[in-house]
């Protein structure tokens, strides 16, 4: 087998399936917009841009990639400029599967996302289910999957949609969470907060990834945990395991709602239209297909998973905060206005 491409190998997931691809002994190339920390004699890492087309085929033609796990993207609150975000996702995605198809790549497999809905559905969401994503980021990979698909006949693309993506070292909108829960203050949910949100466990989708490039056919897949429990329930218990006074406390619907929109149109909340619409709604993936069809099952809960990224964050507050030029999900994403609700909590 032939050498494997993953693009955002710097990133929090990307570092992770690529250090458990040279666990497993491949040789793997890195290709990151953030310089790559990690050292490995079967490592090559290389900070570019998978728009550019003079390094992108550069390194296709001289690793001729036997796979590609495409898991590098720009997400809308860690930048201002639409137009990079969707050159970035879209039009990253079609140079890479393009070069996939000419230097003869067996397998690509595209980290998707839940984003490609932003309303409660009343039922677990199918693979069949149309998409109606609410914002650009969404928007973005939906463009990515329909691009992919064109090349199915050229290539065994798999598909994945993902949930949160949960582990030590996920920060992000997280340690927003993470650094309430540290100080001892109130953890707010929009309404009662009964409704149930899944996340995925990074290693779950890891493993996940890997049996879909295995697999050697075309599919896409949902995934996500099971025995998903009332949001509530899950911020409760990692504010219980973390013991510091910390208590859930509800905010009412329609205020909350006004104001989050009010604050993002005002550019001043990192939460966009795809938070606001789903922060108190519910939403679960139907992860049936992916289970009969890659023979995968999930190992951790929401909050077994969330209680792990917490612990990371709450030990590693002082270097998280120095962090330069790390992906998006590897850094406290700004609170921005919500630092006003943290004084009075």
């Amino acid at each position: 087998m032939g050498p494997i491409l993953v693009t955002g190998g710097a990133g929090f997931f990307g570092g992770l399936l690529k250090r458990r691809l040279l666990a497993d002994g491949h040789e793997v190339l890195s290709l990151d917009l953030q310089p790559d920390e990690d050292v490995h004699p079967r490592l090559t890492s290389v900070q570019g841009d998978i728009r550019n087309q003079d390094v992108l085929g550069g390194l296709f033609a001289q690793h001729r990639f036997a796979s590609v796990f495409h898991c590098a993207a720009v997400l809308a609150h860690a930048v201002k400029d639409h137009g990079l975000l969707w050159a970035s996702n879209v039009d990253g995605t079609r140079a890479l599967a393009e070069n996939a198809r000419r230097f003869g790549t067996r397998s690509l497999v595209f980290t998707s996302s839940n984003c490609l809905w932003a309303q409660d559905l009343g039922r677990p969401v199918l693979e069949g289910d149309e998409p109606n994503p609410a914002e650009i980021y969404g928007r973005s990979k939906l463009a990515g999957e329909k691009i992919l698909q064109s090349f199915e006949d050229d290539l065994n693309v798999s598909v994945i949609r993902c949930p949160t993506i949960v582990d030590e070292g996920r920060l992000g909108l997280l340690a927003i969470l993470f650094e309430f829960i540290s100080e001892g203050r109130t953890v707010w949910v929009v309404g009662n907060g009964v409704n149930r949100y899944q996340f995925i466990y990074a290693k779950d989708l890891v493993e996940a990834c890997l049996l879909a490039s295995a697999k050697g056919v075309s599919g896409t897949y949902n995934i996500g945990s099971d025995d998903v429990k009332p949001l509530r329930d899950v911020f409760a218990y990692v504010a219980d395991k973390a013991a510091t006074g910390a208590r859930v406390r509800s905010l009412p619907i329609g205020p909350a709602l006004l104001a989050m929109k009010l604050a993002y149109k005002l550019g001043l909340s990192p939460l966009g239209p795809y938070q606001y619409k789903m922060i108190a709604s519910n939403f679960v993936f139907d992860t049936s297909h992916i289970k009969r069809s890659l023979g995968w099952t999930p190992t951790l809960t929401n909050e077994e998973m969330l209680w792990r990224a917490y612990r990371y964050f709450n030990s590693r507050r002082s270097e998280i905060a120095l962090r330069k030029d790390v992906s998006a999900h590897r850094q406290a994403a700004k609170m921005g206005v919500i630092r006003l609700l943290k004084w009075v909590s």
